[in-house]
């Protein structure tokens, strides 16, 4: 049997791969750093940048620090998985790595890197040295290091990278707004930036929103108690979803994921179509933590993205964007409603009590027309209240009563039951108006009000409702205009006692309205007659 062996030789292109081309620029390599400071159980990072002199980079925190043999077995082993090895964090933190692949980001920033260390009574200080490794080709690489005792107790890391790809200045505040996007670590962390030993600007969970101005805010648990969709991870997602009252910048839009501190999606909307309006005003960050102990692992290596390709995450995909379809409706009512307050104020207008009372066949066409104007952000706010004042000078509140040009004996008798959108009473309450009003006027004893109608009106009768009229040169009608007008108004008055007062006052509302033999339309129609009627008799005078 041959001797030879198959063996696997990890080249240091690899390195170059995984850690100066994946991390090439700073914010996400210094996250790793940070990253690994927080597994470390720190409470503060210091970022410290220089570029007067010798350009550098220092990364120092306040945690457990590293033991030679830890910085043996763990810090230079690179793609070990720590969650796997079950190694224990003293302070009860879940890592937030666990492909092993994050202390490559350093190679990413500079070419020397030298760290030091200490736990306990005990000091590390080795030197990574990027040319020498790729020297060593094939082979071991062994830093230089030297022990010493840690002669102050702290313990802790400094990491300084010298020789640093970056030739140019450093722009701290976008370092920072950077940096603030990709963690959601609790309030015990804290993390520091600073340029040549300048104030240093804290990064903490607010920074990533501190300049948003938001309208509305969702607790994410809230929108899934009203959620009808099932997901079995559902109580294990919390988090908050902002928006603002006007578009955000295009880089400040979506809902980042992260899962045990750290980003691991980009924002995004989650649905297959983000066209929709709600989309530019929308932001917030979801903790996902369940997905980072799946057996299988979903998260990209630069932490970046998701795969959802996968099963799991697809269902979890699914289960975001039916909850940021709840969000989005909420949104439009909260917005709509806070318009429609900021319409009322300016132009002394009730717009929703407006729109309660047009009718139904015209409430959805207005509404539809004064949400296209609240989705129009090309339109000013002046404009959109001129438009809104114009609109309801042209589709007042209760338009039929308006439209109808109803006498305004009606309105004082109507009105109110119309309003209450009650049309038979209303037509009573009109019709009796007008009988009372004959009744005044002709000082008729005829206690038939069907047969008051007959005796009072017609030619030659106590109310003479056309005799005044002449044609505009003076001269009289012809009498059979005056005899067909006088007539009409007995006829038209006894037919509306007959035909319409009677059968509502003698029968079941309902019947009337269910069979269809006298609808809401029919009182409608009497009321538009009694209008005419009412026009009529003012014009009348007492036969003398």
């Amino acid at each position: 049997m041959s001797e030879d062996k198959l063996f696997m030789k990890f080249e240091a292109n690899t390195i170059q791969h995984l850690g100066v081309k994946m991390y090439s620029t700073m914010p996400p390599a210094l996250a790793e750093l940070i990253a690994n400071a927080y597994d470390a159980c720190a409470t503060e990072v210091y970022i410290k940048l220089y570029d007067r002199g010798e350009k550098k980079v220092i990364v120092q925190d306040d945690g457990t620090g590293m033991s030679f043999d830890e910085v043996n077995n763990y810090f230079l082993r690179i793609g070990r998985n720590r969650r796997e090895e079950k190694q224990e964090s003293q302070c009860g933190r879940i890592p937030t790595g666990k492909k092993g692949l994050g202390k490559l980001a350093l190679f990413g920033i500079g070419d020397k890197i030298m760290i030091v260390t200490s736990q306990e009574k005990e000091t590390v200080r080795f030197d990574l040295n990027w040319n020498e490794i790729l020297d060593t080709t094939g082979k071991d690489y062994e830093p230089s290091f030297e022990r010493f005792e840690n002669s102050d107790n702290e313990n802790g890391t400094i990491i300084t990278l010298n020789d640093l790809r970056r030739k140019t200045g450093f722009p701290i505040e976008d370092y920072a707004d950077n940096i603030a996007k990709l963690f959601n670590f609790p309030d015990d962390f804290v993390i520091y930036i600073s340029l040549n030993d300048e104030t240093p600007i804290r990064i903490d969970n607010k920074t990533k929103y501190q300049n948003i101005d938001d309208e509305f805010q969702w607790d994410f648990q809230g929108i899934v108690d009203v959620n009808e969709k099932e997901y079995k991870e559902k109580k294990e997602i919390k988090g908050s979803i902002i928006t603002t009252e006007k578009p955000l910048k295009p880089n400040l839009r979506g809902i980042t994921l992260f899962a045990n501190g750290r980003m691991v999606n980009m924002p995004e909307f989650f649905g297959p179509s983000e066209s929709s309006h709600f989309y530019s005003y929308a932001t917030g960050w979801l903790n996902v933590d369940f997905i980072d102990n799946w057996e299988e692992d979903v998260i990209s290596t630069n932490r970046q993205s998701i795969d959802w390709e996968n099963s799991k995450t697809s269902e979890l995909r699914e289960y975001l964007a039916s909850c940021l379809s709840i969000i989005e409706r909420k949104w439009r009512e909260l917005r709509k409603e806070k318009k429609q307050n900021a319409i009322s104020e300016k132009v002394s207008l009730n717009v929703g009590q407006w729109i309660e009372r047009l009718p139904e066949n015209v409430q959805s066409q207005v509404e539809g027309i004064v949400n296209l104007l609240d989705d129009t952000p090309e339109l000013s706010e002046d404009t959109q209240q001129r438009a809104i004042h114009l609109i309801h000078n042209l589709v007042p509140e209760y338009a039929n009563l308006h439209w109808r040009y109803l006498h305004p004996e009606i309105r004082k008798a109507a009105e109110a039951d119309y309003i209450k959108n009650d049309f038979y009473r209303a037509f009573i309450e009109a019709v009796k108006r007008y009988i009372n009003l004959v009744r005044t006027k002709s000082k008729s004893t005829n206690t038939s009000d069907n047969g008051m109608m007959g005796s009072e009106f017609g030619l030659g009768k106590v109310l003479q409702v056309a005799a005044k009229f002449n044609k505009p040169d003076g001269s009289k009608f012809d009498s059979d205009t005056y005899k067909c007008i006088e007539e009409g108004q007995k006829y038209l008055s006894m037919g509306i006692v007959s035909g319409a007062r009677n059968p509502i006052s003698h029968e079941e509302i309902r019947d009337l309205r269910d069979s269809q033999l006298f609808t809401e339309k029919d009182c409608l129609d009497m009321l538009s007659l009694l209008s005419h009627l009412f026009k009529r008799l003012e014009d009348a005078d007492p036969a003398p």
